[in-house]
């Protein structure tokens, strides 16, 4: 059995992120639209001497163009020990015999796919003027939340805020040549979305990281750290002023945390929300006010790696990126 090995470097260089963001645009569209087969994943909880984390096997089937699956752990300490917090790998299947046929980084895979899915949802649904950006959040999905970010706004800045401050400014100073605006820490989550046209949070925080009141009219928000009910970046505030947009309606009411305690407030129902890839296919309408506050949940979707996979296994091998081997 011949396997391509496909590292972080080859697959930034197979999928700079505006293709990356165009590929998740498609692969919701096929969530919504019912085109692509994707299990509920498995979710497995492991408790350590340490703090411990939670391990998620994730499969997903595109008919005729791709399958796969991604096996991801979240262990949030990881970040105190200089290690990725979500590490993972994404087996790419052969579609005629099922075989293995790449193997590809799923840690750097996770967090490019993420950001792409915010670039997402801030192209399809913030203002076109928008020229402020907000980023909570220092870790590896922040940094490609903030690329995406840049990729789809002629921004003049995004201001970045963590909790711990030399991970911003470590931030700035590795993305500052790779994006077209300012990048700028900030000392508060106040700083950072004051008059803020769009706000993304990309946190593993338990409680939430800014208040819903202080959010502008127009604001168009990404929520897309937390993952599990025990989990929550936005608060009710901001679920409640917003129009709320998700990846999965089955999914988000039950994962996310962020919407789990907003519904329990019953100031939202996912009877009224909207799944992103609706948009995409245009059966359902996105911003239609320049006004309204906008919010996008992404607890993540096989679908999203899976056809990146595909994606990124093809143009890796039509440009002799990787490494083959026989296994």
């Amino acid at each position: 059995m011949r396997l391509r090995l496909i590292s972080a470097t080859d697959i930034a260089r197979a999928l700079p992120m505006s293709d990356c963001i165009e590929t998740m645009k498609l692969a919701f569209a096929d969530f919504s639209s019912g085109r692509a087969q994707v299990p509920q994943r498995i979710v497995m909880p492991v408790a350590t001497d340490g703090a411990g984390g939670t391990v998620l096997v994730k499969p997903a089937h595109l008919p005729g163009r791709a399958l796969g699956a991604k096996l991801v752990s979240v262990f949030p300490d990881n970040s105190r020990r200089g290690k990725p917090v979500t590490p993972g790998l994404l087996i790419h299947l052969d579609l005629a015999t099922g075989e293995p046929n790449a193997i590809l980084d799923g840690t750097f895979l996770t967090a490019w796919r993420t950001g792409a899915a915010g670039g997402a949802a801030t192209d399809l649904l913030a203002r076109a003027d928008a020229k402020i950006g907000a980023l909570l959040g220092a870790g590896d999905q922040a940094r490609t939340q903030a690329l995406a970010m840049d990729a789809v706004r002629e921004l003049d800045e995004i201001r970045i805020y963590s909790r711990t401050a030399t991970r911003s400014v470590a931030l700035v100073q590795q993305l500052q040549s790779q994006t077209r605006c300012l990048l700028r820490t900030v000392p508060s989550a106040s700083a950072a979305i004051s008059g803020a046209d769009i706000v993304t949070a990309a946190t593993t925080s338990s409680r939430p990281v800014f208040h819903g009141d202080e959010l502008s009219d127009g604001t168009h928000v990404n929520g897309v750290g937390s993952f599990t009910p025990a989990m929550q970046e936005i608060d009710i505030t901001t679920v409640g002023r917003a129009r709320v947009f998700v990846d999965s309606i089955a999914s988000a009411p039950v994962e996310s945390g962020d919407l789990v305690e907003a519904i329990a407030a019953g100031v939202t129902s996912p009877e009224g929300w909207v799944e992103l890839g609706r948009v995409v296919e245009g059966l359902a309408s996105g911003r239609v006010d320049p006004t309204e506050i906008t919010f996008f949940k992404s607890v993540g979707l096989a679908v999203q790696d899976v056809a990146a996979g595909a994606e990124i296994l093809s143009r890796a091998e039509a440009e002799g990126l990787g490494k083959s081997v026989e296994f």
